[in-house]
């Protein structure tokens, strides 16, 4: 998400809050939400019995510059990989089972990519 205020910033909490809404529905528990480091941020960490998926939600107001999804590329995804790692290290998360899910909202359409990488 985009720091600071705005319209962008604004997009990404709507985002994140509609993501949040769709994991909740399926029975996956919040537990974290733009979870920092120096290195970065995790956009919401969501838990189900012994899986822990972290995901990146990408909202966009339309498909000018592609689908949101395209925008998690491999240096993305290896920065939410070592995030997670250090997510793991500090909230004891030996024995868990993990996935790295991407979230799409596009106009107000959410859209889960599970196990995107």
């Amino acid at each position: 998400m985009a720091p600071g205020g705005g319209a962008q910033a604004a997009l990404g909490r709507a985002g994140e809050d509609l993501a949040a809404q769709w994991y909740a529905a399926r029975g996956y528990e919040l537990v974290a939400r733009n979870w920092r480091t120096p290195e970065g941020e995790l956009d919401l960490v969501v838990r189900r019995g012994r899986l822990v998926a972290f995901v990146e939600v990408k909202a966009r107001t339309d498909d000018r510059f592609g689908a949101p999804v395209e925008a998690v590329m491999a240096t993305k995804q290896a920065r939410i990989r070592r995030l997670a790692g250090a997510w793991l290290r500090e909230n004891g998360g030996r024995g868990f089972r993990t996935r790295f899910d991407v979230v799409s909202v596009l106009a107000g359409n959410v859209e889960v990519l599970e196990d995107a990488f």
